[in-house]
């Protein structure tokens, strides 16, 4: 269900998804069960993908139709994503309209922080029923359903801070974004390749904290380029705006390549 808050102008989507069984539990039983002879499992996991899919599909004709660029930004939590977002915002707006879909277990945190931009924003919360790890394209199409997709360029969808299970969900997005930040350590690209290798290009993101940590950026580029070669990667600070012009430069490029 979608729950409108008049005061902030946000829409609050609770969602519980009924396809997926891979997910972060409590005591809940998922609605379809993994068995666990290893050929059964893997069926089902088949069956939720083609479904996600084909869903996916639908959306992205929905978003071509209405000459909207859908990104989908992805990290692990506390990589200043959503700082990262804002400061996008603020950037590209007014000359592009945009609005956002935050994804979260629990909270209107972010989507609370993001609306102060002036930006649309509908919150999905998945925390009934244990909380899914990930957004899915059918949660997408119902979230979007709060939105005017009529005066959007720019649909930012933030993920759920993680960076396993996003990457396996097509949504109907035009790019995926993943921010990776300096406080994280540098070997993230190979211990988590699904992600590097399926985004479009990566933030790396608190380069102002570099003079304070020991971190070797280049080592953590060469990562991404092991997984991902020639990937962009651009190097940004979110709190400073340090580096933001390459990036913002990047996403207009996008945006006119499918809406003119």
């Amino acid at each position: 269900m979608i729950l409108e808050n008049s005061a902030k102008g946000q829409k609050y989507f609770h969602h519980q998804d009924s396809h997926h069984p891979h997910r972060h539990t409590g005591s809940a039983t998922p609605a379809i069960s993994v068995q666990k002879s290893g050929t059964r499992e893997i069926k089902v996991v088949r069956r939720v993908l083609d479904v996600n899919e084909k869903m996916a599909e639908e959306n992205r004709r929905l978003f071509t139709q209405k000459g909207v660029f859908v990104l989908n930004v992805m990290s692990s939590p506390g990589s200043g994503k959503t700082t990262t977002l804002e400061k996008t915002l603020i950037k590209i707006m007014p000359e592009v309209k945009c609005a956002v879909i935050v994804g979260d277990i629990c909270t209107t945190h972010d989507a609370d922080r993001l609306a102060t931009t002036g930006v649309p924003v509908v919150q999905v919360n998945t925390d009934a029923f244990g909380g899914d790890c990930h957004l899915a394209a059918h949660v997408i199409e119902k979230a979007a359903g709060g939105l005017d997709l009529d005066d959007i360029d720019l649909l930012i969808v933030e993920n759920v801070g993680n960076l396993v299970c996003p990457a396996e969900f097509d949504i109907g997005e035009d790019s995926r974004v993943v921010v990776l930040s300096v406080t994280e350590g540098e070997d993230k690209p190979v211990k988590y390749p699904l992600m590097f290798r399926e985004c479009e290009v990566a933030l790396l993101n608190k380069i102002d904290l570099l003079p304070h940590l020991d971190y070797d950026k280049h080592k953590a580029i060469e990562f991404i380029h092991q997984i991902h070669p020639d990937m962009p990667v651009f190097e940004i600070s979110a709190r400073t705006a340090e580096g933001f012009d390459p990036w913002i430069k990047w996403l207009k490029g996008r945006i006119r390549d499918k809406i003119g």
